[in-house]
């Protein structure tokens, strides 16, 4: 996905969330579509590439990881102040709702995931 086409934001929380239905609870699915967007957007408007993202669900967890190709610069959490509007939480909520959460830097890129307990209930 191109980083002009964020309808693809969209395409990616509804097909996560399809693979996701029977293999999750309904609070699952709907962190793991929240913090998909976030780390997807996060992809497209820092990289200026596209992202690749991976999905697999376990009995026991959710993992999702989002990989671009173009930049091995870390993303860090800050806390943004009033003056940011919406800007800089996309970081801030994968650390707030994921049970786990990294960063791993590839040959080309990096990988930023994320993980949630429990599959179905």
């Amino acid at each position: 996905m191109g980083h002009a086409d964020r309808s693809a934001v969209g395409e990616v929380r509804r097909e996560l969330r399809e693979f996701l239905e029977h293999r999750s609870g309904q609070e699952q699915v709907e962190a793991a579509e929240l913090l998909v967007s976030e780390l997807v957007t996060n992809a497209l408007i820092h990289t200026r590439n596209g992202a690749v993202v991976t999905a697999t669900a376990t009995p026991a967890r959710i993992r999702v990881e989002v990989q671009d190709f173009a930049s091995e610069d870390l993303p860090a959490p800050y806390v943004p102040n009033a003056d940011d509007g919406t800007h800089g939480r996309g970081l801030v909520l994968v650390r707030s709702l994921a049970d786990a959460w990294g960063v791993e830097t590839q040959l080309l890129g990096k990988v930023v995931w994320f993980e949630l307990r429990g599959g179905r209930p």
